[in-house]
């Protein structure tokens, strides 16, 4: 376990569970953090002490949960500890009312730029199902918030991330979210492709020339908008996502092995905060990489 006083300035948050889900979790996290050369915080939430207030204290149980958890953060470590992951790793028990509670908590306690979870038990092979932990973070939440696919731990962690969608539109909220884009590619090391989602944001019933029309146009201006950010040796690249649906939409796109999504959060949400929105939850049950959710830093 490494020493705090050598750890990287960027932190990676993730809720660690002794399940598959929490396998996930921690494959995703440790990639990502071996791409942008980040602290891992691998953090276990236990029921608050506060409830003891409430309900007896049975101080064996608690022993017996705490020594429990302590010897799955143990072998959870053991895993990472490998020569060729080169992870900087720190764990923790921490203690919440709820489990995202405790990991938002932690979160800012190390000043995490992101916080990663499993997909709920029963999902399909590649895909995100949200669960109640997952759903109380994107609607609660104001640090991004990944979320690993089931199977994700099969995913070879030294695959690292290879390369960084997102997924733009012209709601509020796209600024932040381009921002965050060329930020988390530049850490990674990753090639940025920013896909433009104008196409399934415009009203229904509108003429189709003159979507495919505005849809282009807004690729070319945002992949303008972004190189202007960017440093010269970040490859960078604009597509248009078509199609009937926001689903057929994501199934036309091509994508790659180890590769992460970025969106951002539903207009609704308070500013700071998370609020997944009806396009981003549509793509998140097609898209087959993880997703990380931005978000908003602008008033609506």
């Amino acid at each position: 376990m490494s020493d705090a006083t050598d750890a990287p300035t960027r932190r990676i948050v993730v809720g660690y569970t002794a399940n598959d889900s929490g396998a996930d979790a921690l494959a995703l996290a440790t990639r990502l953090a071996r791409a942008s050369e980040a602290l891992l915080d691998v953090v276990m939430v236990l029921p608050s002490e506060a409830h003891n207030s409430i309900v007896p204290t049975d101080t064996g149980y608690e022993r017996y949960l705490k020594e429990q958890s302590r010897e799955w953060l143990a072998e959870a470590s053991e895993s990472l500890d490998d020569d060729d992951l080169d992870v900087a790793q720190l764990l923790h028990i921490r203690y919440a009312e709820s489990f995202a509670e405790g990991l938002i908590a932690a979160a800012h306690e190390f000043g995490a730029a992101l916080i990663v979870v499993g997909a709920a038990r029963g999902g399909l092979l590649g895909r995100s199902r949200i669960g109640s932990v997952a759903n109380e973070l994107l609607h609660s939440s104001d640090v991004p918030v990944a979320l690993a696919p089931v199977g994700s731990r099969d995913v070879h962690v030294a695959q690292g991330v290879t390369r960084v969608t997102a997924a733009i539109g012209t709601r509020p909220g796209a600024d932040a979210l381009l921002d965050a884009s060329v930020r988390f590619a530049v850490a990674a090391h990753a090639p940025l492709r920013l896909v433009s989602l104008v196409s399934i944001d415009l009203p229904a019933g509108i003429d189709e020339g003159l979507a495919a029309l505005t849809s282009t146009v807004h690729a070319d201006e945002v992949l303008l908008a972004a190189r202007r950010e960017l440093p010269g040796y970040l490859d960078a690249t604009a597509t248009v996502a078509t199609g009937a649906t926001v689903e057929e939409a994501v199934q036309g796109l091509d994508w790659h092995d180890g590769e992460v999504v970025l969106v951002g959060s539903s207009r609704l949400a308070t500013p700071r905060h998370l609020f997944l929105g009806s396009t981003a939850a549509k793509m998140l049950r097609e898209l087959p990489v993880p997703m990380i959710v931005v978000p908003r830093t602008t008033t609506p």
